[in-house]
């Protein structure tokens, strides 16, 4: 009896065709469907009684389906949905036009098997008239009215709700359709962002290689090709018979420095013994055997920074080699760790020792500035679409993250390209 009250005073108090027509006038100038709906809130409860008012749009395909509310807030507009799940598929589907009900906790219709239909029962949405949404004669979507009395709705509420669908449907189209052209320009934009980003790192890349190239072509030059002049010069100036072990000696420590330039310049011991021992191999190398600093290599991954993209593990090695080099040569550290460990996001590089920090061109300690080396490992890490980070508290500390999903192959490309031209 109460339902059937509250019903007919809607009834009388309610002018429909005044309430479209102003319906029409709030909509104009609006960019944003929620703010649409929020505008004609008020008008909409001049022509029928409504607790809880959503315009439900689907995509092109029918599969998915998105939910604009106002007023009560629910599950319903917090993501996207699949349509063969919503309470009201029926009319998203094109299998009806419209659906009626007076009490829709227990109309199958709504809440059948598998149906996101928790927000009916929460909110206790018994009355709802659900109306096919239309463009040229297409289903665009669906406007949905509730309200938490139930029996309050009937075929004239329906003929009402079914004027504002028509007024609403061309606005939440040509809304949707700039929304989406939005977030494509933001897509685009955003594409191109990472593109030049690419091309900026691969240019760095670049002039950090070449600069490489001197670096190995001055070690050559100035200590293993001098070396080797020294010997054949004493050799030459030499009276007596020479001392062949002291010429041996002399020979193994440029063979000992030649596998140290060559193992710089192609990752050798990454190929025949995997990452972690590789590693080991070059730490050892670059503090020396007779080196008191403690060091460390730790592969928490179970082997499975081996069985990333080749190119990308080879990055990785090169930004720890490059730590590895500055803790060795310039920290004066008394410990020098590697780790690597995986999360739940993907790998995890952790350089770290306990020396004096990084230092500035001038020798002083730290400044924060990002030396050639920094900005080499950074340039690397940006390439395979890692995060890296360094800290200088008690030391340094060198963090490389490597997510665990796809979107590296076009740095990894980029890095293959400028690694091969190298």
């Amino acid at each position: 009896m109460a339902g059937t009250q509250r019903k007919d005073a809607w009834t009388a108090a309610a002018s429909p065709l005044d309430s479209l027509l102003r319906i029409s006038s709030q909509l104009a100038g609006q960019v944003e469907i929620r703010a649409a709906l929020r505008s004609v809130k008020a008008e909409v409860e001049n022509i029928l009684p409504v607790d809880h008012l959503d315009v439900c749009l689907i995509d092109d395909a029918a599969v998915w389906n998105t939910s604009y509310e106002v007023g009560i807030r629910t599950r319903w507009s917090l993501r996207r949905t699949l349509v063969e799940i919503s309470p009201v598929r029926s009319i998203l589907l094109s299998e009806t036009d419209f659906m009626l009900t007076d009490n829709a906790m227990e109309d199958p219709r709504y809440t059948y098997p598998g149906a996101l239909s928790q927000p009916i029962f929460r909110h206790q949405l018994r009355s709802r008239v659900n109306v096919a949404m239309k463009v040229l004669g297409r289903t665009i979507g669906a406007l949905n009215c509730s309200s938490r009395q139930a029996g309050i709705y009937d075929k004239d509420t329906l003929e009402r709700v079914r004027h504002v669908a028509d007024v609403l449907a061309p606005y939440c189209y040509s809304l949707r359709a700039a929304e989406k052209a939005k977030q494509a320009a933001i897509v685009r934009a955003e594409t191109h962002a990472r593109e030049e980003g690419l091309r900026q790192g691969a240019l760095e890349l670049t002039r950090a290689l070449e600069q490489e190239r001197q670096r190995i072509g001055m070690d050559l030059h100035d200590q293993t090709l001098a070396d080797l002049t020294h010997i054949v010069r004493d050799l030459e100036r030499s009276e007596a018979k020479p001392d062949s072990g002291a010429v041996l000696d002399r020979l193994q420590n440029c063979i000992q420095d030649l596998r140290r330039i060559i193992d710089m310049a192609v990752p050798t011991l990454l190929d025949l013994f995997g990452f972690a021992h590789a590693l080991r191999i070059h730490l050892e190398r670059a503090v020396g055997e007779e080196s008191p600093v403690v060091i460390s290599v730790v592969d928490a991954t179970g082997g499975a920074v081996d069985d990333v993209d080749k190119t990308i593990r080879i990055a990785l090695f090169r930004i720890a080699q490059e730590a590895i080099n500055n803790a060795a040569r310039h920290s004066r550290a008394s410990r020098i760790s590697v780790h690597v460990g995986k999360t739940d996001i993907g790998l995890v590089l952790t350089i770290v020792d306990d020396g004096i920090g990084i230092p500035d061109r001038d020798g002083s300690t730290p400044a924060g500035k990002a030396t050639g080396g920094l900005a080499h490992m950074r340039t690397r890490a940006r390439l395979i679409a890692a995060e890296f980070q360094v800290t200088t508290d008690n030391g340094t500390r060198v963090d490389v993250w490597l997510p665990g999903r796809p979107g590296c192959t076009a740095g990894a490309a980029a890095l293959t390209e400028v690694e091969s031209s190298g």
